[in-house]
C-alpha cells in the first residue's frame, strides 16, 4: 500500500503580512490593475504560516455592481493550499470604495465559515480605481 500527503502550496511572495497597513500596502502595490475591472471581481489572498501571499486567487465575477460569492468556493483552494488565513479583496467599477449592506453580510458570512474551518479572515477590502482601498473588517 502506498502512502501519500498532499503538497501544501508554498511559493510564498513578499513580506508578511502583520497589519491592516500591510493589507493595504499589499492591495495597492500588488492589485492596481485589478482595481479597474469593468465588472465587480472578487479575489482570495492565500496566506502561509509565515502570513506571506502564496497565492492571489480569483474565486469569483460579476456585473457592473454585484457578484455571488459563494463561502463554498472560496474555501475550497484554501483547504487545498493548506492555507492558514485569507484575505479577501473585490472591487467597486464605480470608484466608489464604500462598503454595501451585502459587502457586510458577506464578510460576516466568510468570517464564520473560515472560523469553522480553522482558518482566520484576516481582511476583506474593497479597491477601486485610483488607488481607493477601503477595509470592511476595520
Amino acid at each position: 500500500m502506498k502512502f501519500e500527503l498532499l503538497k501544501v502550496k508554498e511559493v510564498a511572495k513578499g513580506e508578511p503580512i502583520r497589519s491592516p497597513q500591510d493589507v493595504g500596502r499589499f492591495v495597492q502595490e500588488n492589485m492596481a490593475e485589478e482595481a479597474f475591472a469593468d465588472r465587480e471581481c472578487f479575489w482570495i489572498l492565500h496566506l502561509n504560516a509565515r502570513n506571506q501571499v502564496i497565492e492571489k486567487e480569483i474565486t469569483a465575477i460579476g456585473t457592473v455592481n454585484s457578484c455571488l460569492v459563494r463561502p463554498a468556493d472560496v474555501m475550497r483552494k484554501a483547504v487545498m493550499n493548506g492555507t492558514v488565513a485569507i484575505i479577501a479583496v473585490h472591487n467597486h467599477p464605480s470608484g466608489n470604495p464604500e462598503a454595501s449592506k451585502e459587502d457586510l453580510m458577506l464578510a460576516s458570512r466568510l468570517k464564520d465559515s473560515a472560523e469553522i474551518l480553522g482558518i482566520q479572515l484576516l481582511d476583506q477590502v474593497i479597491i477601486a480605481a485610483g488607488g481607493k482601498v477601503r477595509s470592511i473588517m476595520r
